[in-house]
């Protein structure tokens, strides 16, 4: 079973996704701020990250680059799923060290094909 932590502090996109990826047998864990995302990661030593760019305690770029530093999780893709216009976020997204993107709102239709194209 592939463990996927979910970063986000919007409760109904947390509820969605979490359904979407548990019907395709996947295990999520839910952080809602980047400290317990960060503390999570580390102790449970998901699969796959999802996270959001804006949070509630830090950005995005600085909890992607304290997981960066962290050797255990130096490996695991992190993947952004953001609001975040497309102009700038494919610039973002690499600057950053996120492995990817997938924008908000999320197509149900095809959500979990993406993220299973993150894992590896």
């Amino acid at each position: 079973m592939t463990r996927i932590l979910v970063v986000d502090d919007n409760s109904d996109h947390l509820d969605l996704v979490q359904r979407v990826l548990k019907v395709r047998g996947h295990e999520v864990l839910i952080a809602s701020d980047g400290e317990t995302g960060l503390q999570m990661a580390i102790e449970h030593r998901p699969d796959l990250i999802l996270s959001d760019l804006g949070l509630p305690d830090v950005d995005g770029q600085t909890l992607v680059g304290l997981m960066r530093r962290v050797p255990e999780l130096a490996h695991v893709p992190i993947v952004a799923v953001t609001a975040w216009p497309d102009g700038t976020l494919g610039k973002m997204v690499a600057d950053y060290g996120f492995n990817g993107c997938i924008p908000k709102p999320i197509q149900v239709s095809t959500f979990a094909d993406q993220v299973a194209g993150y894992i590896r």
